[in-house]
């Protein structure tokens, strides 16, 4: 690629541009989901979910096959696949404990929950990965 006669630009050079431009791009993107999870929703640590899973209700995001493999105690399921069809069975007068493996399905569980203004909406931290409390698994 020649760009006037003074000088060239490689091919290289115009792959790296584009590179950088959609890094920065999905940076921002991300930045951004970031702040909105954070106006409709709070990220807490596994001693403060454990505290106030009692009081609230404690929704599993993942599919049925992984939920059955073990869940936290007392949670419920609702699959992110089926949660805009779902969601609306959760009461909006008790905070909602939203988990998944780490915490991308629950970022966006709760970005749904916020635009129908649930309002105490909480993500488990270190997603149900690093969870150290009690379990359950189906038995079949």
């Amino acid at each position: 690629m020649v760009i006037g006669a003074a000088g060239t630009i490689s091919v290289w050079t115009v792959y790296l541009i584009i590179l950088i431009v959609l890094i920065a791009v999905w940076g921002a993107w991300q930045w951004s989901t970031v702040i909105r999870r954070n106006r409709v929703a709070k990220v807490i640590d596994e001693a403060t979910f454990q505290a106030g899973m009692r009081k609230a209700q404690v929704v599993d995001l993942r599919e049925k096959k992984e939920f059955d493999a073990g869940h936290i105690l007392g949670a419920r399921n609702i699959p992110y696949s089926t949660f805009k069809a779902y969601y609306k069975q959760l009461r909006d007068d008790l905070p909602i404990y939203l988990y998944d493996q780490s915490k991308a399905l629950s970022t966006r569980a709760a970005l749904i929950l916020g635009k129908d203004d649930y309002k105490e909406i909480y993500i488990l931290k270190s997603g149900y990965a690093r969870w150290q409390g009690k379990t359950k698994k189906t038995k079949y």
